[in-house]
């Protein structure tokens, strides 16, 4: 299933860090809003491409706004398509922006600390953390958290976490250290299966304009 007008695409981006570094690539690809999106609370933008509109939304929402068909294309972080599972959509691009890297991360000696016992484990990455230490052969009791992931070592609620690092400054701040890298992630462009095929000249099109924005940033 994709977006019901034909002659329409609509393009969901994420909310975050992730909109701010993508807006300089649309606007390299010559893609402009009618408004900041960044600067209003708007959710559905209208922009100077005839037949394009945009959606800001949740950046864990783009996968399944996309699959769904309620978004033709959407632009979304790796880290939330290895936790959605992304095999119902097509990723052709890789756009380079947002980079990071999803971590294990605790304070000194962590990962070794619970021997004779499964690691806990606190992340909003439930799938991705349980399928690396499934890899690996180390039990774990995850901890599903959402927010002030680096608390939970400090209180005794987890003995690790997995989460997404930058500079490691928020780590370092709070006596915490990156252990291993899980995934390097950027965002990615991401594609409806059916409205590749019932919209694809104009999907093409936008995905060569991405191309030519995201290689102009990198310029």
């Amino acid at each position: 299933m994709s977006s019901s007008d034909p002659d329409m695409v609509t393009l969901a981006l994420s909310k975050g860090r992730i909109l701010e570094d993508t807006l300089p690539v649309l606007a390299a690809a010559g893609i402009e809003p009618e408004v900041d999106p960044g600067k209003s609370r708007k959710l559905v933008f209208e922009t100077n491409k005839p037949g394009l509109r945009l959606l800001v939304i949740r950046a864990s929402d783009v996968p399944t706004f996309v699959a769904y068909g309620a978004a033709d294309v959407g632009v979304a972080g790796k880290d939330v398509l290895i936790e959605h599972g992304g095999a119902d959509l097509y990723e052709p691009l890789d756009l380079g922006i947002a980079t990071c890297r999803l971590m294990t991360a605790g304070l000194p000696g962590a990962m070794d600390a619970a021997q004779h016992r499964p690691l806990r484990v606190a992340t909003k990455y439930v799938e991705t953390t349980r399928a690396h230490f499934a890899r690996i052969g180390r039990q774990v009791e995850i901890i599903k958290l959402y927010g002030s992931m680096e608390l939970a070592p400090l209180v005794g609620l987890a003995d690790v976490i997995v989460d997404l690092v930058d500079t490691g400054n928020t780590l370092r701040a709070n006596g915490l250290e990156p252990f291993e890298v899980l995934e390097d992630i950027s965002a990615r462009l991401v594609v409806n299966k059916a409205a590749q095929k019932m919209k694809h000249a104009a999907i093409s099109e936008l995905v060569e304009l991405f191309d030519r924005g995201a290689a102009g940033q990198v310029a």
